[in-house]
């Protein structure tokens, strides 16, 4: 017996140090591969597992409301690098060619605390909920990751909710340090902060009124979405896109809004939303208050309910 306990742990001990894993949400999976860590002793087993067990959080994080996966399948590659990049993971990409992969390239010697506190995972992990949107439409796509990496690791305890405002409103002022320039479908490539944030505020319209209005979230009209018509390799312009969501959720939330904000030369102002949220900017932080209601809607929101 003890030599069969013995055996048990150096076979646990393996397969935490192996360089490909699955991780598998109900019907759905993703299959992880981790490149630059050679496994040759005990420190690049524990490396390994260290990876391990941040990407797995990072992938339970991005699931829907049911337990899955957007997508039946994705390929996740993590290659360690040497960067001087004081962050832990420099660069990260979700690539949609013959499969759809999720690339994150971590720097080399990061800790396990810094890169559970990093929300570059989560963020490409959300980029699978979508099809690809093409230039015009990827204000909508970085828009739809920059909130869920906020409420997303909020909802799984990674972030207090509180946190998660200030993170989604500290991107909003750089969207408006930005000021004024092209109409947000025209930027492109360019633009990142009026790209991101600008779109993420479409996405908080978007649950918001999803919300107070049809009794319905984000989060459960991405899962219909998903279960109904998302293929990852998709090429969908963003008018179509917003249609799907329509169609999926049987609304009139997605189409209105994008139309609105589609043309928009400068970051919008969160104002609106922050009223019903209860919420009001005071210098360069947030005040949480509001009645009730409004107290319930702010939970409930990064509650991914």
């Amino acid at each position: 017996m003890p030599q069969l306990a013995a055996q048990t742990r150096a076979d646990a001990a393996l397969a935490a140090a192996s360089a490909t894993w699955v991780i598998r949400a109900g019907d759905t999976r993703l299959d992880v591969e981790v490149r630059g860590v050679e496994v040759r002793g005990v420190s690049d087993r524990e490396r390994l597992a260290e990876l391990r067990r941040w990407l797995d959080e990072a992938a339970r994080a991005a699931r829907l409301p049911s337990g899955r996966f957007p997508l039946a399948r994705a390929r996740v590659i993590v290659r360690e690098i040497d960067s001087r990049s004081r962050s832990p993971v420099p660069w990260g990409q979700t690539r949609r060619d013959d499969e759809v992969a999720v690339l994150l390239f971590v720097r080399r010697g990061a800790s396990l605390d810094a890169l559970r506190a990093d929300w570059t995972a989560v963020h490409e992990f959300a980029h699978l909920a979508h099809p690809y949107l093409g230039d015009d439409g990827r204000w909508l796509a970085e828009g739809l990751a920059s909130y869920q990496q906020n409420v997303l690791r909020a909802r799984a305890g990674l972030l207090s909710a509180d946190d998660a405002w200030r993170r989604l409103d500290a991107g909003f002022r750089r969207g408006e340090a930005v000021g004024e320039g092209p109409p947000i479908e025209a930027l492109g490539r360019g633009g990142t902060m009026r790209t991101y944030w600008a779109g993420a505020l479409y996405w908080l319209e978007a649950d918001l009124a999803l919300r107070r209005a049809h009794g319905l979230s984000l989060q459960q009209v991405l899962e219909r979405y998903a279960r109904c018509c998302l293929d990852g390799t998709d090429w969908l312009s963003p008018a179509e896109f917003v249609r799907g969501l329509d169609r999926a959720a049987e609304v009139d939330v997605f189409v209105p809004l994008y139309r609105r904000h589609r043309g928009l030369r400068a970051m919008p102002s969160p104002d609106t939303a922050y009223a019903a949220l209860g919420i009001a900017r005071e210098g360069a932080g947030l005040r949480f208050a509001g009645d009730a209601r409004a107290r319930a809607l702010r939970a409930a929101v990064m509650a991914g309910e």
